[in-house]
């Protein structure tokens, strides 16, 4: 039997770095002398695309749908809470805590959820979020229940960068912990990996007839996305020191899709550019009208979606660039 080599010329130059993306990079540097007054909010925005970049790697390329994603968030807000509460508060052990808890329940749901068609797994998703919830609204020694769980200490980074009242601290952490998470995804979904997961998605038939173990790599994908939404949840816990039982409710989930679906899922930016979107809109339209302001953001929402069928990174993507082909 012809063994078969793999080009991977093609999947290194997709790989290489984009002077878009060193641009992309530098808006957060900027953001903070720009908008120091809102550290707060840009460290939420730098939790959601990290939370939102989990979803977009179990979504957008390996085509789960999922609508209980913020069971892996809750997870890893309350691993790393609990770790923080009971004198573990280094901040990079709650995070590995917090990835090792639900991607720990991420691989044991993914059997699971992996049975079935896509509104199966949706059903299998949301069931499963809605457990925790409960179990978290009950177990109130350990939870705080609908009280939330406090008495949360989390020491300062590598033991120099105290978190402050300011934001300062959250906002750096919580953006290096976006860079290098995102780098490791990116690296991912370059890679043969990755490009077997683009295959799956796109005909999960044809992939057994050359070779690839669909279920296995599946179960894997899934298991990532489960750790880095525990990342995540980690992050809010120590840059807001509480858990509350928010973090596993479904419309958390539901927000997570909607912000995917916005910026462009299978781009891994448009989990990063929905998120600056979505929480920017969220913030100034609650300001200025703070009734309807649900109102004009589905607005501008279904005129994205109008005139951007794949998100924001489809209608970039439909721009000029100086040096690219014409499709």
């Amino acid at each position: 039997m012809a063994s078969v080599k793999l080009d991977l010329a093609p999947l290194r130059q997709a790989a290489a770095w984009h002077w878009a993306e060193y641009a992309f990079w530098l808006m957060p540097v900027l953001a903070y002398f720009a908008f120091g007054e809102n550290l707060s909010l840009l460290s939420q925005i730098a939790i959601a695309a990290l939370f939102c970049l989990s979803l977009d790697l179990i979504l957008g390329y390996a085509g789960i749908v999922s609508l209980g994603h913020a069971a892996f968030f809750g997870l890893g807000a309350y691993a790393a809470g609990l770790l923080a509460k009971y004198g573990w508060g280094d901040p990079l052990l709650g995070l590995a805590g917090a990835a090792a808890f639900a991607a720990a329940a991420g691989f044991v749901t993914s059997f699971l959820v992996l049975r079935g068609s896509d509104l199966t797994r949706l059903m299998v998703t949301l069931g499963v979020a809605m457990m925790l919830f409960e179990a978290a609204n009950k177990l109130t020694d350990f939870t705080g229940g609908v009280d939330g769980l406090q008495g949360v200490e989390v020491k300062p980074v590598l033991g120099m960068f105290g978190f402050d009242l300011y934001g300062k601290t959250a906002y750096w952490y919580s953006l290096a912990v976006l860079f290098v998470m995102f780098w490791l995804a990116r690296r991912l979904v370059h890679s043969p990996f990755g490009l077997s997961l683009r295959g799956i998605r796109q005909n999960v038939g044809r992939m057994p007839a050359i070779g690839a173990p669909v279920n296995g790599r599946l179960v894997v994908i899934y298991t990532i996305g489960a750790a880095y939404a525990g990342v995540a949840g980690g992050l809010l816990t120590q840059t807001t020191q509480f858990v509350s039982l928010d973090v596993l409710s479904f419309s958390r989930s539901a927000e997570l899709l909607l912000i995917l679906v916005l910026g462009g899922t299978g781009r891994l930016y448009g989990a990063l550019i929905g998120s600056m979107v979505f929480m920017a809109a969220h913030h100034f339209l609650s300001d200025i009208n703070p009734q309807y302001w649900q109102f004009w953001l589905g607005a501008a929402l279904v005129v994205i979606v109008l005139f951007a069928r794949d998100g924001i990174m489809g209608l970039l993507g439909k721009l000029p660039v100086p040096g690219r082909k014409p499709s």
